[in-house]
């Protein structure tokens, strides 16, 4: 990289899951709009033939007159060839299919156990760390060889088994995970301040919270609004609008998989004290599975929804499209700003600003004081030039430690089934899972976790058969 007047010029970064349909053209729109940083994409994917249609629609999209950051899109044909020499490295993979997913998501209802994402918390969070782990395993080792000095951005599920997967094979590396549920919770608080307060056009970067939890199951103990403490007011909006939720009549949560109207949210606020800080159908699945999950009725009066496999399948069907119209200049990527801050981080890394945001890491530094060290945590951090400071949240509250805990010991549990091919500890963490916990005979949580672990066999290592 190079310092020349305010920018950072032949900045390299090494993109894994390069062939992505998603989150890499979310990253390229990011890039072409900032003017400070330009170098190569490197592009790694499995799916070679995916990542050579995003290294033309890459390409396409840096040469338009009105992009401000030039990039160069490269495929490289090895995991150590994108590595070598990079200063960043993205990852943001799919471990297996959606074939697989399907397995996670849906053979537990056959026990009665709902899920409405599957990719973290529940049977279908184990899974996917099963299929996941050993993965991020060959790519901890390649960083150690290759890039032993790059910033690492994960961006792939379950978050913080991914994370602490990275620093258990290379404990130097410099990894931290990036998730967007922080900033959907602060967007309400924004809504709730035009509605309460009739404070119009709040940025929610204004919106100064503190963050501790695991992702997508974390909590704000605080937050405020140039002053103004928003606990009371988001307390008397909920009082008010309890039932009905806080819905946006554009984007109604009943139209939309990912929408919600902030019931659980404003359940667990009124139960427990503390803002739940993720998208509703994330919070649910840390929670017994009597109450939000009960069966699709109950998830309706919630007003949230359950994200089917088939509804995944049919959106890649409708991204595969998008894409070969994007590589074929048929339509071109919207220059219009995402609202992640994967860029904004680079920037303050390379030392270009001083950022605070949230983040996964391990808990090494006691940042939520009565979790476990090598726990990954999700709490707020200081970014600025080649430095990641993580900031003290506090103590959990006794009643939301409570919640944490078996999701806390699950974390390690998925590890090291994942690592030592021990079934034994998908047994433990399925019981223990407050989804699981108390509605299936201990035979029949044994037998779904074996067809489970059959219908997935495909992408585990030998040493599951």
């Amino acid at each position: 990289m190079r310092y020349t007047e305010g920018r950072m010029t032949d900045v390299n970064i090494a993109y894994i899951g390069g062939g992505s349909r998603g989150w890499a053209w979310t990253f390229m729109t990011d890039l072409a709009m900032e003017p400070s940083l330009s170098g190569t994409i490197r592009l790694y994917d499995i799916a070679r033939a995916a990542a050579e249609n995003n290294e033309v629609i890459g390409n396409r999209l840096s040469a338009r007159q009105e992009v401000r950051g030039k990039w160069r899109y490269t495929v490289s044909g090895s995991l150590g060839e994108a590595l070598e020499g990079a200063d960043f490295v993205v990852i943001s993979i799919l471990p297996g299919t959606f074939d697989e997913m399907e397995y996670d998501v849906h053979l537990p209802e056959r026990l009665g156990i709902y899920q409405s994402v599957g990719d973290t918390a529940g049977p279908g969070g184990v899974m996917r760390a099963l299929r996941t782990v050993p993965m991020f395993v060959e790519i901890a080792e390649a960083i150690k060889k290759y890039a032993p000095r790059a910033w690492v951005i994960n961006y792939t599920n379950p978050m913080a088994v991914c994370v602490r997967t990275l620093y258990r094979v290379f404990p130097g590396i410099r990894a931290f995970g990036c998730c967007h549920e922080v900033f959907g919770t602060q967007k309400v608080l924004a809504e709730i301040c035009r509605l309460e307060l009739g404070i119009e056009g709040i940025d929610r970067h204004d919106i100064h919270v503190n963050v501790m939890g695991l992702n997508h199951f974390t909590w704000f103990d605080s937050a405020s609004y140039r002053g103004i403490d928003l606990f009371p007011v988001y307390s008397g909006f909920i009082d008010e609008h309890y039932y009905e939720g806080l819905d946006d009549p554009d984007n109604n949560w009943a139209n939309s998989t990912f929408n919600c109207a902030h019931r659980v949210k404003f359940d667990l606020f009124r139960r427990y004290g503390l803002i739940a800080a993720a998208g509703d159908r994330h919070l649910a699945e840390f929670m017994p599975g009597e109450e939000y999950l009960k069966d699709p009725e109950t998830v309706r009066s919630w007003k949230f929804g359950l994200t089917t496999v088939a509804w995944r399948k049919e959106d890649l069907k409708r991204r595969l499209e998008r894409a070969a119209r994007l590589a074929a200049g048929e339509e071109e990527v919207s220059l219009t700003p995402t609202g992640e801050e994967g860029i904004l981080l680079i920037r303050a890394l390379c030392g270009l600003e001083r950022v605070v945001s949230n983040v996964n890491i391990p808990n090494s530094a006691l940042q939520i004081a009565n979790f476990p060290a090598e726990t990954v945590v999700e709490t707020n951090a200081v970014f600025s030039r080649d430095s990641i400071r993580p900031i003290a949240a506090g103590e959990m509250p006794a009643n939301v430690l409570a919640l944490m805990e078996p999701h806390i010991a699950n974390q390690s549990r998925a590890l090291e089934a994942a690592l030592n091919c021990d079934r034994t500890l998908v047994y433990e963490a399925f019981a223990t899972d407050p989804l699981v916990r108390g509605r299936a005979s201990e035979a029949d949580i044994r037998a779904l976790a074996d067809d489970m672990i059959a219908g997935t066999s495909k992408f585990l290592p030998k040493g599951w058969k």
